[in-house]
């Protein structure tokens, strides 16, 4: 995550704020520009209008900027929603608050990254949308289908989370980390496009058209085999090849982020931003040169406050050639979507 400022002011700003704490201007994010905009009307005349903030700032406390062209108001990342809490449902809107704040620090990572976000509007059958719902009006089961993920949004609220996280043996639990562990299986279906990609993830995850029910039922009767930490990036990642991809490009997802944070914050060198063409086996190998030590450093901080680790997780040569097929195919995308928006530019 980038260090963002005031755009009148230059007071340090963070990605939820929604107003400047020092000169009190209303602000709000605009993905395309990956910055703050001033908002407030008189000020939006100043700078040329054309600004609006998402129609969700009250339902959602959302801080974004909604595109001109964006006939219901919402911005990008709150239109990826399709179903949500009712606006009389008070005990669910904070939750769903919540999920959104999760979900736009992904949006924001992915388009940083370059990969497409093509929405149900673009693609009916399998496009990208959201439904987050809440389990105390009917049964949910957060995972994904064809393009659609599902949230159970009980998963904001700090006990029933930690009360799931201890049961299932789970070292982290998170709304974020639920987004970033379900859009894998939705990039699967985007990024492993070939006969070649297909080969290439078999070879190191496993038949992703394996038994899925008798891999979970296995999975929840018997555990994770004996010695699991040698090969995998967590436990749930034992259950089946496709679960084990979701997992990989979650933690993908942890890392790049996290090094981008530091980046911005100079923990890190300038280069490890998500701006950073960091492409092929020689960006890789960088990657993981600056996570290992800022992990470990970032751990023992935590351990210094009295908290658990970070990052708590090892990742053994076996995780990190599939992380590394992982980076290879989301760079290659981005490289992809990158060079067609030049070329369109261009054009």
């Amino acid at each position: 995550m980038r260090d963002f400022a005031c755009p009148k002011c230059g007071q340090q700003l963070t990605f939820e704020n929604s107003r400047c704490l020092s000169c009190h201007s209303s602000i709000g994010f605009d993905l395309d520009a990956r910055s703050f905009a001033i908002v407030t009307a008189e000020e939006a005349r100043a700078e040329g209008g054309g600004v609006s903030r998402c129609a969700n700032v009250d339902v959602a406390a959302c801080n974004w900027l909604s595109p001109p062209e964006h006939p219901s108001g919402l911005c990008r990342s709150c239109a990826l929603t399709r179903t949500r809490p009712a606006d009389a449902d008070l005990d669910a809107l904070p939750a769903f608050a919540e999920a959104e704040a999760a979900k736009r620090r992904l949006v924001f990572e992915l388009t940083e990254l370059g990969l497409p976000l093509r929405g149900r509007d673009v693609n009916p059958e399998t496009g990208l949308c959201f439904d987050l719902l809440s389990s105390s009006h009917e049964h949910v089961v957060t995972g994904h289908a064809n393009g659609v993920i599902t949230l159970d949004l009980a998963e904001g609220d700090d006990v029933h989370r930690e009360q799931l996280r201890v049961s299932m043996a789970e070292p982290y639990r998170t709304l974020l980390g639920h987004f970033r562990h379900e859009i894998g299986h939705y990039y699967f279906t985007v990024l492993i496009d070939s006969d070649d990609d297909r080969e290439r993830f078999t070879t190191l995850f496993g038949d992703p058209d394996a038994d899925y029910q008798a891999a979970l039922d296995r999975h929840y009767q018997k555990g994770p085999p004996g010695g699991w930490q040698d090969t995998y990036v967590s436990a749930y990642a034992t259950m089946h090849p496709a679960e084990d991809w979701a997992e990989t490009f979650a933690h993908y997802l942890h890392v790049r982020d996290t090094l981008d944070t530091a980046a911005a914050f100079g923990f890190a060198p300038a280069g490890a931003t998500l701006a950073t063409p960091l492409v092929g086996d020689v960006g890789f190998r960088r990657i993981i040169e600056l996570w290992l030590p800022l992990a470990w450093s970032l751990n023992m901080i935590n351990r210094s406050m009295g908290h658990p680790d970070l990052y708590p997780f090892v990742l053994p040569p076996p995780a990190l050639d599939k992380m590394r097929l992982v980076h290879s195919l989301v760079t290659g995308q981005g490289d992809a979507d990158r060079a067609a928006a030049g070329q369109a530019a261009r054009s």
